[in-house]
């Protein structure tokens, strides 16, 4: 287990602050161990904040080229190609080996399937400090300062000509500890805590699903859930979209809010996505809800400046009903 600390939000390396690097790289994800230490229990398709672990550590490398993932081949959020070791369960190196056989860029992301917190920020992170630093690698460490060499960015030659000297070497990769890889090479560090826990009990899984649960995350946790459910890659302004569905909610009546938020979604897929068409559907539609408003309050200003007629409250339309009646549905209404 990693020790799980909480300085900040997901993600915020202390190391070198590198913007995103180029989407020329391709990634490895390590997903086929046996999790002893969860009884067996397949632990890429544990389920932390509604997602798979294995589909979290994907959305985190997105921008990869290529994407393979070691292990049996399962349902995942977008596509990757699959490969094997052989024989199956041969340990890290030999998982390692055989996942660069289907990878061409010169540098490559090497990930476990068990990190919850893993953003794609990060992973730019560790691209751009391995080409600025000229190192064979750059690994995450966690807060006792330990390597994480499953969280990190390599020069993928250098991991090929390594791997082939251990298999021969040992006759084999089968069994070798990572260690043996890393001793070898030149490799640079950044410290951060929250990208680089890892989940290897049930411990760290209760702790990760709390986390995500906090005040803090659980808005961000759960739109990246919806977004990887229904299939979509959609930068959503959250603010934007709560303050539409305030003022839907206070201008018109409550249940605007929801109803204006999918009807902003839906027009903005009709007008082809993407989101720019977001923010102008939702800039008409909060305008709108602007007005509505301002119409209720100058009709209240009127209707107190002059005489009013016999009776208590606002007055129905000629058709018998107040413009901004809404029908009562409670079972007692009559």
């Amino acid at each position: 287990m990693t020790a799980y600390e909480s300085p900040g939000e997901p993600g915020a390396a202390t190391g070198p602050a590198h913007g995103p690097g180029p989407a020329r790289y391709d990634a490895v994800v390590l997903a086929g161990g046996a999790s002893r230490r969860l009884g067996g229990t397949d632990k890429p398709g544990v389920r932390v904040g509604g997602r798979p672990l294995l589909d979290r550590v994907l959305a985190a490398c997105a921008g990869a080229r290529t994407t393979v993932v070691v292990a049996a081949p399962r349902p995942t959020a977008r596509p990757v190609t699959w490969a094997r070791e052989d024989p199956p369960g041969g340990g890290p190196l030999a998982a390692l080996d055989a996942g660069l056989r289907h990878t061409r860029a010169e540098h490559v992301v090497v990930l476990s399937a068990d990190l919850p917190f893993l953003q794609e920020p990060t992973v730019g992170r560790l691209l751009g400090a391995l080409r600025a630093s000229g190192r064979d690698g750059v690994l995450l460490t966690d807060p006792g300062g330990r390597d994480q060499p499953l969280v990190a960015a390599y020069r993928a030659p250098r991991l090929r000509a390594e791997l082939a000297l251990l298999a021969g070497r040992h006759g084999a990769l089968t069994g070798l500890p990572l260690r043996r890889l890393t001793a070898e090479l030149d490799l640079t560090r950044i410290s951060d805590p929250v990208a680089s826990f890892d989940c290897d009990t049930w411990d760290d899984i209760a702790t990760a699903r709390a986390r995500i649960r906090e005040h803090g995350h659980v808005l961000d946790e759960w739109i990246s859930a919806v977004k990887d459910e229904l299939g979509i890659d959609l930068d959503v302004d959250t603010h934007g979209l709560l303050d539409l569905a305030r003022d839907a909610a206070h201008g018109v009546a409550r249940p605007a809010a929801p109803l204006t938020t999918f009807l902003v979604g839906y027009a903005a897929a009709q007008a082809g996505g993407g989101p720019e068409t977001v923010a102008e559907a939702a800039r008409k539609a909060v305008a709108l809800a602007a007005r509505w408003a301002q119409e209720s309050t100058s009709e209240g200003e009127s209707s107190g400046d002059g005489p009013q007629p016999s009776g208590t409250g606002p007055q129905p339309s000629p058709g018998g009903v107040a413009p901004d009646a809404t029908p009562d549905t409670r079972p007692d209404a009559g």
